[in-house]
C-alpha cells in the first residue's frame, strides 16, 4: 500500500505525527531509551508526548503513564524501546490508543536468523490484523526537523541546535543515517526529514519516499541503501517524485559484489544484483553516487537545475558533458579535471571567438582546457567571465575552481560567484582546494553546490549529466509457443522456437536421431549434442564445428556423445542438433535475466569466450524499446567493431536493436515466467543477426 493511494493521516502519523508515546521511555539519562524524551523537549517539540513506564509517574520532569491504555488522548504514533520479545503483548493496546504507526526500535526479529524472521513475520501479520503500520523493527527511529518531533535514539539529535531544510533521508543503516546528519549539519545542510526503515518489515522505503513526495518542506530525497526490497512500490514512488520535480540521490553499497550464485550463465556472472540495481535506479531517474560526501553536497546542484534526459549513449572514449573550468589554482583545477576524465566528462578549451569577445572587457585568457586567473583578473573580471561562460554555448556546465583565497579572503572569492547572474539552464558548481568553511557555508546559503574533494564533484556532476533513464515499457502480453515445456530448462533447440516465436533471429536447425542423422543443411556445417541438462556444451565436447560431409557427422555424433555420457551421465539427451556454418562481423551475448531485487532485466555484451575475462555490458530493464537497444549497443565497447572504427565493416546496428528489442519481450510472456535465458554468441553481421546458441530456464 503506497501512501498516495491512502488517506493522507498515514504520511502525517509518519512523518510528522502531533502526538507520540514512547513505550519503555528511561528515566535514567544515561541511557540510549532516555533520548527521544530528552531530544523532543530540547528541540521544541509542541504536540502531545507521553512516556509509558509502569515502573515510575515521572520521567525527566514529565508525568509519566504505566500503560498506553492510560492516556488522556489519542496518538498518532508509537515509538517501542522495550525488550523483542514484549513487543507482541503491546501492540493491541497502540491500535487502542488510536495509533496509526508504530516504530519499533527493539532488535532481535529479521536481522537474527530464521527464528527471528518467523516472530517478525508474525509481527507484521499481527499488526496488520489491528490496522497498524510498522517501522522497523531494529528501526533507530525518525526525526521531524522542522517540528522537532525525534521519534531516535541516534546520538546524532544530541546537537545543540539542529538545521532544519529541505533535504530528507531515508536510511536502510541507522548508524549511517547519524553519520550522514552530522556531516552534512557541519556543512551547514540542513534536513526537513530523516527516517530509519530498519529491518523494513512493513514499512518500506518505497513507501516513506511516496510520503516525502507530498511533503512540502522536501525537496530533495536521499537514500542510503544496503538493497532493494519491495522494488514495485519504490518504482511507484520515484515516479510520482519525477512528475513533483522532486530529485532523488541514492548511495547504495555492493559495488564490488561479482554476481550471485543462483546464475547458471555467463550472463548472472557478468550482472550481479548490483549492476541489475544500478540498472534500476538510472531508469527512475534516481542520481546514484559513488562517494559518500557526494550524497549531501550534490543536493543544490539537483533542486536547482533540471538534468537532461538520457537519449543516448555517448561513444566510450567520448564525454558525456563539457564543463568549463575557470580557476584561481591551477594544480587544484587539475585535480578536478584529472577526476572529470575519469568519469567521462571533459573540461573544454574556449573558441577562439570566445577568447577575443572576453579580450574586448581587458582580461586575457588562452584556448585551454582550463581558464586560468591566478594572477590575472580582478573580481569584477572573474563575476564578467562567468556571467559569459554560464551563457556560453559551447559548454555545457561551469566548474569554478577556488584556491587559498577561499580560506583567507572568502569575500573575495565567492563574491563573485554569488553576485553573478546566473541563468537557470546552465548548471554552476564550485571546487574549494583549501579547507574554507566560512567560504563553504556562504556558498550553501546562496543555493550554490560546492565541494571539499576533487572527487565528490566530479562524482557529482558525472552523475548529474548522465541523464535521467527511462522505466521499462509496459510491453503487450506475448503468447507461450504450443508444444514447448512450461517448467526447467529448456534444450537449444526449444530455446531457439521461443526465440524465433519472440522475433529473434535463429540459425536454421534439424534436431536429429543419434541414429539417424539424414538431413538437409549444406555442408560443412555445426553438430551439437541437444539436451536440456547441457548449459555449455563446449566444455564438455559436445561440439563440433566445420564438420565436413556425412562421415564426419557421424565419427562426431560419436565422439560427442560418448564426452557426454562421461562429464554428464545423467544428461537427457535430445538428439543432434546440426546448423549451417555463418559468418559474422563480431559475436556478443545476448542476456535476459529476473532478478530477485528488481525483477526482469536485459544485457548486451561481449561475446564468445571472452565474456568473462572482460565485462562489457549494458543492463536494462526489460523490456526495452528499440531506441533503447540502440542505446546499449552504443555503451558496449566491443560494437565499435561494427560502427565504423578504423574502417571496419559497418553491421548491421538496426537488426541488431530490434533483436535486443524482441528478445527482451521475454518479460512479457503470459502464465511461464523465464527465470535466466541467453544468446551467446549472437552473431552481428552486415546485412542482420543471427542466433546460434541459446538456452533458456523457466521457473
Amino acid at each position: 500500500m503506497s501512501a498516495s493511494s491512502s488517506s493522507s493521516s498515514f504520511a502525517e502519523a509518519l512523518l510528522s505525527p502531533r502526538a507520540v508515546a514512547l513505550v519503555g521511555a528511561s528515566g535514567d539519562a544515561r541511557k540510549n531509551t532516555a533520548r527521544p524524551l530528552r531530544f523532543m523537549r530540547k528541540h521544541g517539540y509542541s504536540g502531545a508526548l507521553y512516556p509509558i513506564n509502569p515502573a515510575r509517574a515521572e520521567i525527566l520532569g514529565e508525568r509519566a503513564y504505566p500503560s498506553l491504555l492510560d492516556l488522556p488522548g489519542p496518538v498518532d504514533h508509537v515509538f517501542v524501546m522495550i525488550p523483542g520479545s514484549e513487543v507482541e503483548a503491546v501492540l493491541p493496546a497502540c491500535a487502542e490508543a488510536g495509533a496509526k504507526v508504530v516504530t519499533v526500535y527493539s532488535d532481535g526479529f529479521g536481522e537474527t536468523g530464521p527464528e527471528g524472521q518467523a516472530r517478525q513475520a508474525a509481527l507484521v501479520a499481527q499488526a496488520r490484523g489491528l490496522g497498524l503500520r510498522l517501522l522497523g523493527p531494529n528501526s533507530i527511529g525518525l526525526a521531524d526537523l522542522h517540528t522537532g518531533g525525534i521519534l531516535s535514539v541516534n546520538a546524532a539529535f544530541e546537537a545543540d541546535t539542529l538545521i532544519s531544510g529541505d533535504i530528507s533521508m531515508v536510511s536502510q543503516s541507522g548508524s549511517m543515517m547519524g553519520s550522514l546528519l552530522s556531516r552534512a549539519a557541519a556543512r551547514g545542510f540542513g534536513f526537513a526529514k530523516s527516517v530509519s526503515v530498519g529491518n523494513e518489515s512493513d514499512i518500506s522505503v518505497g513507501e516513506v519516499v511516496d510520503a516525502l513526495v507530498d511533503d512540502p518542506h522536501t525537496k530533495v530525497i536521499l537514500l542510503f541503501l544496503e538493497t532493494l526490497r519491495d522494488a514495485p512500490t519504490l518504482a511507484r514512488a520515484l515516479s510520482r517524485a519525477r512528475v513533483q520535480g522532486k530529485p532523488v540521490v541514492a548511495y547504495k553499497l555492493g559495488r564490488s559484489e561479482q554476481g550471485d550464485a543462483l546464475a547458471q550463465s555467463h550472463t548472472g556472472a557478468m550482472a550481479g544484483n548490483d549492476a541489475a540495481v544500478d540498472a534500476f535506479l538510472t531508469a527512475h531517474g534516481v542520481m546514484r553516487v559513488r562517494h559518500l560526501e557526494t550524497l549531501f553536497e550534490i543536493a543544490p546542484l539537483a533542486s536547482r537545475y533540471c538534468r537532461p534526459l538520457r537519449v543516448g549513449a555517448a561513444e566510450p572514449d567520448g564525454a558525456v558533458a563539457r564543463v568549463a573550468v575557470i580557476t584561481t589554482t591551477g594544480g587544484g583545477a587539475a585535480t578536478v579535471v584529472d577526476n572529470l576524465g575519469l568519469h567521462g566528462l571533459a573540461a573544454v578549451a574556449p573558441p577562439t571567438d570566445f577568447v577575443r569577445m572576453i579580450a574586448q572587457s581587458g582580461l586575457v585568457i588562452r584556448e585551454t582546457p582550463v581558464i586560468d586567473l591566478t594572477l590575472a583578473a580582478s573580481s569584477a573580471q572573474y563575476k564578467l567571465l562567468l556571467e559569459h561562460l554560464l551563457r556560453a554555448d559551447w559548454c555545457d556546465a561551469v566548474l569554478s575552481v577556488v584556491g587559498s583565497s577561499a580560506q583567507f579572503h572568502p569575500d573575495l572569492a565567492v563574491k563573485p560567484l554569488l553576485e553573478a547572474d546566473k541563468p537557470q539552464g546552465k548548471p554552476l558548481a564550485v571546487f574549494l582546494a583549501p579547507e574554507s568553511p566560512e567560504s563553504l557555508a556562504l556558498l550553501r546559503a546562496g543555493g550554490i553546490a560546492a565541494f571539499r574533494t576533487p572527487e565528490a564533484c566530479a562524482d557529482a556532476l558525472s552523475v548529474f549529466f548522465a541523464g535521467a533513464g527511462q522505466p521499462p515499457e509496459t510491453g503487450a502480453s506475448v503468447a507461450w509457443p504450443a508444444g514447448l515445456p512450461q517448467h526447467g530448462m529448456l534444450s537449444e533447440y526449444e530455446s531457439g522456437t521461443l526465440f524465433r516465436s519472440l522475433g529473434v533471429p535463429v540459425a536454421a536447425g534439424q534436431l536429429l536421431a543419434p541414429d539417424a542423422l539424414h538431413h538437409t543443411v549444406p555442408y560443412p556445417l555445426v553438430a551439437k549434442v541437444c539436451s536440456p541438462d547441457l548449459a555449455h556444451k563446449t566444455e564438455l565436447g559436445a561440439v563440433r564445428v566445420g564438420v565436413a560431409d556425412e562421415q564426419a557427422l557421424k565419427i562426431a555424433s560419436l565422439q560427442m556423445l560418448e564426452a557426454v555420457r562421461r562429464h554428464a551421465p545423467t544428461a537427457r539427451i535430445d538428439g543432434i542438433l546440426v546448423q549451417p556454418m555463418e559468418s559474422r562481423l563480431i559475436e556478443l551475448i545476448l542476456g535476459y535475466r529476473h532478478d530477485p531485487l528488481v525483477g526482469a532485466t536485459v544485457l548486451l555484451g561481449a561475446g564468445g569466450i571472452t565474456a568473462e575475462l572482460s565485462p562489457d555490458f549494458a543492463l536494462r530493464l526489460a523490456p526495452v524499446s528499440v531506441e533503447q537497444a540502440h542505446e546499449m549497443i552504443l555503451e558496449v565497447r566491443q560494437t565499435r567493431l561494427i560502427r565504423g572504427f578504423r574502417g571496419l565493416p559497418e553491421g548491421d546496428c538496426d537488426g541488431l536493436a530490434r533483436a535486443i528489442a524482441a528478445f527482451s519481450t521475454l518479460a512479457c510472456l503470459e502464465s511461464v515466467r523465464v527465470e535466466e535465458a541467453e544468446i551467446n554468441p549472437l552473431f552481428v553481421r552486415a546485412d542482420g543477426v543471427v542466433a546460434v546458441d541459446g538456452l533458456v530456464r523457466l521457473a
